[in-house]
Order: structure tokens, then sequence, then C-alpha cells
């Protein structure tokens, strides 16, 4: 048996289920009659990391909004893989959303993380490496209390723990 066991507290996201939520979200709009002869759009551009929703109207737009959000959450994404950037007014007098992919941690939220986990007075060690946090403690009954606090908290990035070990 290991004499100390760790895991990794991270924001990545599968990005082959985004891409799924995506094209289902997609299909979808397609075939609902209220889209149907208006303008509308979902573009995800993978280098910037970066979602685009353009419709003819906000209302539209909302919509949009709301139906990607549900297909992420069927695909066991959070709702909090997307962060709004900003809306404005697009060519052919259409509205346009711009949405940044969260697949990381910030390091001022990743400071909360760790100084959260020193205030529960457990016999573990958090400290943040590069885009993670890694958690190491000799008990993994310790360990475990440190990820249903994490996960109870509200953060701002999609959380997830791997390596387990």
């Amino acid at each position: 048996m290991a004499k100390e066991h760790s895991f990794d507290i991270n924001a990545k996201i599968d990005m082959q289920l985004f891409k799924n939520a995506i094209n289902l979200a997609e299909r979808e709009i397609s075939s609902r009659y209220d889209f149907k002869g208006t303008t509308h759009e979902i573009t995800h551009k993978d280098k910037e990391n970066i979602l685009v929703l353009v419709a003819s109207s906000d209302s539209k737009l909302d919509a949009i909004k709301d139906i990607v959000i549900a297909k992420l959450l069927k695909q066991g994404l959070s709702s909090k893989v997307l962060d709004e950037l900003r809306v404005e007014d697009a060519s052919g007098g259409t509205r346009k959303a711009t949405f940044k992919v969260v697949d990381y941690i910030e390091s001022k939220e990743a400071k909360k993380i760790v100084a959260e986990i020193k205030k529960m007075k457990l016999k573990v060690n958090a400290q943040i490496e590069g885009d993670h946090i890694r958690v190491k403690g000799a008990k993994l009954d310790e360990l475990q209390k440190v990820i249903k606090m994490v996960r109870e908290g509200n953060w701002e990035a999609p959380i997830s723990f791997e390596n387990m070990r």
C-alpha cells in the first residue's frame, strides 16, 4: 500500500463531448420550427477556444444559448464551461454572442481553492502545479473530504478530479 495518496483538481473538459454537444445543438436548432427562415449559426473556433453564436434577434440568441447549455449538461459537462465575453450587433441586423471555453483554473481561483483546503485543517498538502492543483495526503478519507468540499464549493471554473492514486 502506498504511503501517500494524491489527486489532481483541474478544469479540463473532454473536447469530444463538447463538440458532440455543439453538433446536437446545431441539429436541434435546424429542425425547430421557430428557427425556420431565420439566420442562426454556431461556430466553435478550436485554436482560440471560442464559441460564437449568431442569431437574428436577442430572443433567438437566448434560445440558442439555452439549447447549447442543455446539450452540454446532457453530455455531462458543466454550464461553467462557457464564459460570456460579449454580445454585440453583427452584419445583416443579427446579434452575435462570443463565449470563451473555460478549460483551466485561473491562478486567483486556484489560490482560493488551496486556501479553502488549508482552512479544513486536515493533514493534506495542496499545491498549485501549472494548470492544476495537486492534493497529497496519507489517508484516503481526508482526501475524500477535500473532494467533497471542493465539489460543494461555488467556483467559476468547471472543476474535475483525476489521477487519484
